[in-house]
């Protein structure tokens, strides 16, 4: 489940790519989440906290990896 799709951005970069896995990551898991609370697994606030806290993580990775003068 962790297949992840080529980078084709400008730039590239190794911390591009990673960012670029990061954030394909990112959109998975939260489909994930949507899919259980749309399922009635998890509560709205569950899903709320969930996705809040991986984006947090998304964040610092971007801010960890890449240059924040990058177009």
């Amino acid at each position: 489940m962790e297949a992840h799709g080529g980078y084709r951005g400008l730039g590239w970069s190794p911390e591009r790519l990673v960012f670029h896995q990061n954030l394909e990551s990112f959109a998975e898991r939260v489909g994930l989440i949507v899919g259980l609370q749309g399922n009635g697994k998890i509560s709205q606030e569950q899903a709320y906290a969930e996705i809040r806290e991986i984006w947090k993580e998304l964040r610092y990775s971007k801010d960890a990896l890449l240059d924040t003068k990058d177009p």
